[in-house]
C-alpha cells in the first residue's frame, strides 16, 4: 500500500503489471497520440534539445516523472541528435513503503535511477510548521539542482504537464494578482550552467492517468511524510473551480493555456521585463 495525504488523489492500476516491452510499446502505438506526439512537438517547438546535452530526467516516483523517463528514453533509442541522459531520484524522507515502491517501479520499468537521501521533510515541518509545502518545493529543486551539476549535466528535466500550465495561471491570477505562466524552459538563476525544461508541456494529465493504469503501474500519489493527513492544497480548489467552468464552457482549459500566447501589451496597465516595472503612460 502507497501512503498519501488527504486531497491526493489515489490512482489504482486497472490490470496486473504489464511487461516492460508491452509498456514501451503502448507508448508509440496506443498513446502515440495522446503521449508520445505532444512530447516530440514540445521538444521542437521550444528547441528543448541540443546536440552533446546532458539531461537530468528527475524521478519523484509519480505517474509524471515516470512517463517523462520513458518518454525520454524512447527518444534516446531513435534520434539522431546525440545527447545523454541521467535519471535522478531524491528521497527527502519518504514512508519506506513508498520509496521502495519507486525504486520497485524503475527497476521493472529498466529506469536506471541514481537515488540520494536528504531530511528536507524534516527540516521544512521544523522550518515553516503548518505550510511548509512552499519551502520543501524550493529545498527539494535546490537538491536536485546541485545533484544534477555534481552529474555534469547542463539541463533539467522535470515532469510538468499541459494541467500543471493552466492551473499555474489560474493560480497566479486568483491568489497572486499576478500573470504568469508556467515557461517550457528557462535558465537557472542560481546555478548559471543549468536550464530547466518541461517536455511534458502539451500532455494532458487524464492521458498519463490512463497510461499508468492500463498498464499496471502503481505509482506514488503523494509521498509527502509531512503533508499525508492534512487538507487538500490550493491546487485542487483550482482543479476544482476548472471543472465546475468546463459545465458551461468545455473550452475553457484551451483557453486558458492560449492565453500566455496571446498577451496584448497595448491592453495592460503595467507589466515587468528584465525586473524592471513598465506602464502604459511610459509612452502614452
Amino acid at each position: 500500500m502507497i501512503l498519501s495525504g488527504k486531497g491526493c488523489e489515489l490512482m489504482i492500476p486497472e490490470c496486473e503489471l504489464k511487461d516492460i516491452k508491452e509498456i514501451e510499446r503502448s507508448i508509440i502505438k496506443k498513446y502515440r497520440k495522446h503521449l508520445w506526439s505532444p512530447f516530440m512537438r514540445a521538444i521542437r517547438d521550444f528547441q528543448m534539445i541540443q546536440e552533446n546535452d546532458r539531461i537530468a530526467v528527475t524521478i519523484s516516483g509519480g505517474k509524471d516523472s515516470l512517463i517523462m523517463a520513458k518518454l525520454f528514453q524512447e527518444l534516446h533509442r531513435h534520434t539522431e541528435i546525440p545527447f545523454e541522459l541521467e535519471f535522478i531520484a531524491m528521497n527527502p524522507g519518504f514512508y519506506d513503503v513508498n520509496k521502495n515502491q519507486l525504486l520497485k517501479n524503475c527497476e521493472h520499468l529498466e529506469i536506471p535511477v541514481n537515488m540520494f537521501d536528504t531530511n528536507i521533510f524534516e527540516v521544512a515541518e521544523k522550518v515553516a510548521g503548518d505550510n511548509p509545502c512552499y519551502m520543501c518545493a524550493k529545498m527539494r529543486r535546490g537538491a536536485l539542482y546541485n545533484k544534477a551539476e555534481e552529474l555534469g549535466c547542463n539541463k533539467m528535466a522535470l515532469g510538468h504537464h499541459y494541467d500543471d500550465v493552466i492551473e499555474t495561471i489560474m493560480m497566479n491570477m486568483l491568489y497572486a494578482g499576478s500573470f504568469k505562466t508556467m515557461m517550457p524552459k528557462l535558465k537557472s538563476t542560481n546555478f548559471s550552467k543549468m536550464e530547466i525544461i518541461r517536455p511534458l508541456y502539451y500532455i494532458r494529465e487524464d492521458a498519463i492517468k490512463r497510461y499508468t493504469k492500463n498498464n499496471g503501474i502503481l505509482a506514488m500519489n503523494c509521498g509527502c511524510a509531512v503533508a499525508a493527513g492534512k487538507i487538500a492544497t490550493t491546487r485542487y480548489e483550482i482543479k476544482d473551480l476548472i471543472e465546475q467552468m468546463k459545465k458551461t464552457n468545455p473550452n475553457v482549459e484551451k483557453s486558458i493555456f492560449k492565453s500566455a500566447q496571446n498577451i496584448n501589451l497595448d491592453a495592460c496597465i503595467a507589466w515587468q521585463r528584465n525586473d524592471k516595472m513598465e506602464s502604459f503612460l511610459d509612452s502614452y
